[in-house]
């Protein structure tokens, strides 16, 4: 059964608005961890030899999630990219000129809500972590 394309923008967008919420979610979670995560964290760094600085969750969270919005913003711009090309291509095409439309759609889409999950994760992580 094939699904319409109605259906596969809902799934699409859907997907990313819950791994954005997700994303920007996670410092929370991260805040309610246990001391003694940080504290085995510290341990394991130490004894490791590479560095005396302490690490906390807080800024393992925030490592993950921004590694993982950079990641998303990527995806996005090649997104974009790769739908310009298809545009550019598509030699009047009408059906190969409406889906490169509809992968500039999706890869800005994709960009904005990057965008928006680093603004929220940030806004959390200073007003709510300091």
């Amino acid at each position: 059964m094939k699904l319409s394309e109605k259906v596969k923008t809902l799934l699409f967008a859907g997907v990313l608005v819950v791994a954005g919420v997700g994303l920007a979610a996670l410092p929370a979670f991260a805040a309610n961890t246990p001391s003694s995560v940080s504290n085995g964290l510290n341990a394991a760094v130490n004894g490791s030899g590479l560095s005396n600085q302490s690490v906390s969750v807080d800024s393992v969270a925030k490592n993950v999630v921004n590694a993982l919005l950079y990641i998303i913003g990527i995806l996005a711009v090649i997104m974009i990219i790769v739908g310009g090309v298809m545009y550019t291509t598509s030699a009047g095409d009408q059906a190969k000129v409406t889906k490169a439309k509809n992968i500039i759609i999706y890869g800005l889409v994709g960009l904005v809500i990057a965008i928006l999950a680093y603004a929220i994760v940030s806004f959390v992580l200073d007003k709510i972590l300091v």
